[in-house]
């Protein structure tokens, strides 16, 4: 059941009061919406009455939002933005089911994209719609049926099905160093790149190879797209997944930094809530995914104290 038509204002008038917010005036409201300065100043005086509450300030030809207005205005734009992404999503899907992705930028260009070409190829009448999250998000308030986590099972009320364990090698630019690949002492001494959600991960790889690294410093990204473009410039050295580190190691644009590649000790899992019924769609896509898995039965990494996904 939804509100009363009283709490439910007309898309025209809430249109014009978001336009006021964000372009200043009713005249440049009125040239965006296509319409005259009158009739924007009427559909926000429909909107005060409708809901018995001031949100605008009146100075001769001038308007300007009261705080409760522009308050207003503020939620306004986020459920007209919302009307819109959905609107879009209607008119792209048109019949067919719908899945809803959040999915980790580098895991999922690199990943989990070459094994939905293959499912979408086997189910035509599901698309599946991909949005970045970087970080736990509460299903219940966002629309996604499912979503790729990585580290441990540590995202409470969720299903999880296991797709990859990590290893990360130490790559850099071709010209970066004489003498590739280098002993990890060497490395030391080197500009190191770091990925904001995974601290200590150098920290971590030293230490596997005998070295203690209490201070290392560098410049910071937050994924791993930016930091492989900022090792081909030459700006440092970055520790990658095999997924991505193979790709740019073939195509020429990185090379091994230090030998070996390391268990970063975590898990790429896809996951979803357990309190809902996966649908028929989902339940496709997790079969589908748990046939392309690189994870061996038993074989599930859990990450150090501190690792983060």
């Amino acid at each position: 059941m939804i509100a009363p038509r009283r709490f439910l204002p007309s898309i025209r008038s809430l249109l014009a009061l978001e336009a006021v917010d964000r372009l200043g005036t009713a005249t440049a409201a009125a040239d965006e919406l296509s319409l005259t300065h009158s009739a924007v100043s009427r559909q926000l005086k429909v909107l005060e009455e409708q809901l018995a509450v001031s949100l605008l300030i009146r100075q001769g030809k001038r308007l300007q939002l009261t705080p409760a207005g522009a308050a207003y205005a503020q939620s306004v734009r986020t459920i007209l933005n919302d009307l819109a992404r959905e609107s879009l999503n209607l008119k792209a899907t048109g019949s067919r089911d719908r899945l809803n992705l959040a999915i980790l930028p580098a895991f999922g260009m690199h990943w989990l994209n070459p094994r939905l070409r293959s499912f979408c190829d086997a189910y035509p009448d599901i698309t599946v719609n991909q949005t970045t999250r970087v970080a736990p998000f509460d299903f219940e308030r966002e629309n996604f049926d499912a979503a790729l986590h990585f580290g441990a099972r540590d995202w409470a009320g969720m299903e999880y099905l296991p797709l990859a364990n990590e290893r990360v090698l130490a790559v850099c630019a071709p010209d970066f160093a004489d003498d590739l690949p280098m002993p990890p002492q060497r490395l030391l001494e080197m500009p190191l790149l770091h990925l904001d959600s995974r601290p200590g991960a150098w920290e971590q790889w030293f230490q596997k190879h005998g070295c203690d690294a209490p201070h290392l410093r560098g410049m910071l990204f937050d994924q791993f797209a930016n930091m492989v473009e900022a090792a081909a410039a030459g700006f440092g050295a970055a520790l990658l997944p095999d997924f991505l580190a193979s790709k740019e190691l073939k195509a020429g644009r990185l090379a091994t930094a230090s030998s070996g590649y390391m268990d970063a000790g975590g898990t790429y899992y896809l996951i979803w809530p357990k309190s809902r019924t996966p649908s028929e769609s989902l339940s496709q896509l997790i079969d589908w995914l748990s046939r392309s898995a690189d994870v061996p039965a038993g074989a599930v990494a859990e990450p150090q104290a501190g690792q983060s996904g």
